[in-house]
């Protein structure tokens, strides 16, 4: 296991927080997740466990938490509560971990409030066999970067499950013609 000072937990599907994260990570590690999470977390005997529910200090780096929607309408009712986080730090780029959002208004005004110059978004359009995305697609990654022109996106958790609709050769081909190969 890798020299791990503290852990973000978006939410707890097992995609993002599994048996062996459970197993593996020492457990007075700093964990830092949203309300909804913190008793399964304890439970799970950590000990360090730290629910942001607007803002906190920790080593010198702000952690805000921000809003998301985990797909559309009652479909996103069902996936439940999931946080995206900016981290900020004196002199250093800030960096807006979205988690499994689309793009919707909590993101919008994360955008809008915090510009972010570094974004880490859930871009696989993970998808049941009914309803809409429940991560973002290309659409909404178009939105992201109009929302805020500045804005550097890295796209992760691809190809990750069989859900996972947009693969990373699909994105290549799209940012190359939207002409968005310096920004995603």
């Amino acid at each position: 296991m890798l020299d791990i000072d503290a852990v973000i937990v978006t939410h707890l599907h097992r995609d993002h927080f599994d048996e062996v994260a459970i197993q593996r990570l020492a457990k007075h590690i700093s964990v830092f997740c949203q309300l909804a999470d913190k008793n399964s977390l304890i439970q799970h005997v950590f000990t360090q466990v730290l629910s942001v529910d607007d803002r906190c200090y920790w080593q010198g780096i702000q952690i805000i938490r921000t809003g998301g929607q985990h797909g559309t309408g009652e479909l996103a009712q069902k996936m439940g509560p999931v946080s995206g986080f900016v981290l900020q730090v004196e002199e250093e780029p800030s960096l807006y971990i979205v988690g499994d959002s689309v793009c919707c208004q909590e993101v919008e005004e994360a955008l809008q409030q915090y510009r972010p110059e570094i974004a880490v978004v859930n871009a696989g359009a993970a998808q049941f066999l009914e309803g809409d995305p429940i991560t973002m697609d290309v659409e909404d990654l178009l939105q992201m970067s109009l929302a805020c022109p500045t804005l550097q996106v890295i796209a992760v958790h691809m190809e990750a499950w069989n859900h996972c609709l947009l693969t990373r050769a699909k994105l290549r081909k799209w940012v190359k013609e939207k002409g968005l190969s310096e920004r995603i």
